[in-house]
């Protein structure tokens, strides 16, 4: 149970040295599962990569994942049989059917129903909450917040009563994308694959609150978790500057970290 950091500019040296620590600990301790994590968009990337710097071209005791990834392998492994997950299509299409049996409850986004992208910028605005763990009452306090902004605050009324709606309708239905971390958070434990594991988290500016949570369970689960944060020469990781400062979204990331 260990957290690491690694600092560097964001030349590409950062990742490089990461991964060559990581191939060159894989090949003196083949039994240990190295886990690399990153965003989505570079999964088949970083596995070229470290593929291509490997000395024997092959990464065999190292898995690369995404989160989402994760999720999958580990709820597999676990022969976890919760209910099923609603991909992007199937959001929409629970959204569409919801906004449709409450469009009298839609003053301002009810007559958008039908407009192109409509659709998808809703599911962005559900999925944000999810991501950041809101729920219906915490949208409700941000309309509290915003009632001198007439617009925004019926915006955010009507986003309520959709996102109300679409959790009533999936509730022991289906779950979300974004739910699948909450629930591989609690059968972490029970996974062969992450159990004293060595993980690399590389490429992320941050978490979202779900993610953090996952960060928290992969340390204690995990033999080690290292992170990669970009930040510039002389800076001070460990101090926040300000909310104007260059390099604050890492500064504020390490103190979010360390405080979990």
């Amino acid at each position: 149970m260990a957290l690491r950091f690694y600092f560097g500019p964001s030349d590409g040296a950062l990742s490089q040295k990461a991964y060559r620590e990581v191939i060159a600990r894989s090949m003196e301790y083949p039994e240990t599962n190295f886990l690399v994590i990153v965003p989505d968009q570079f999964t088949m990337q970083t596995q070229k990569e470290l593929a291509t710097m490997h000395p024997r071209g092959g990464i065999l005791n190292i898995d690369v994942l995404s989160f989402g990834r994760l999720s999958h392998r580990v709820l597999e492994e676990v022969d976890c049989r919760e209910i099923p997950v609603l991909d992007d299509t199937g959001k929409s299409l629970v959204l569409q059917k919801v906004q449709a049996n409450l469009k009298d409850q839609l003053p301002v986004l009810g007559g958008f129903m039908h407009k192109q992208g409509y659709v998808h910028e809703v599911k962005s605005a559900i999925s944000e909450f999810m991501q950041y763990g809101l729920s219906p009452k915490d949208v409700g306090d941000l309309i509290e917040f915003s009632k001198d902004k007439a617009a925004l605050s019926r915006k955010l009324r009507d986003l309520q009563t959709i996102y109300k709606g679409f959790q009533e309708y999936i509730q022991d239905h289906f779950v979300t994308a974004e739910e699948t971390l909450d629930i591989l958070c609690r059968n972490l434990s029970e996974s062969k694959l992450v159990r004293n594991a060595v993980i690399l988290l590389d490429g992320y500016t941050g978490f979202t609150p779900i993610q953090y949570r996952l960060v928290r369970e992969l340390v204690r689960v995990g033999a080690e978790v290292t992170i990669t944060l970009v930040i510039g020469e002389g800076e001070d990781p460990y101090r926040l500057s300000g909310e104007q400062g260059l390099f604050y979204l890492t500064q504020k990331t390490v103190s979010d970290l360390e405080r979990i």
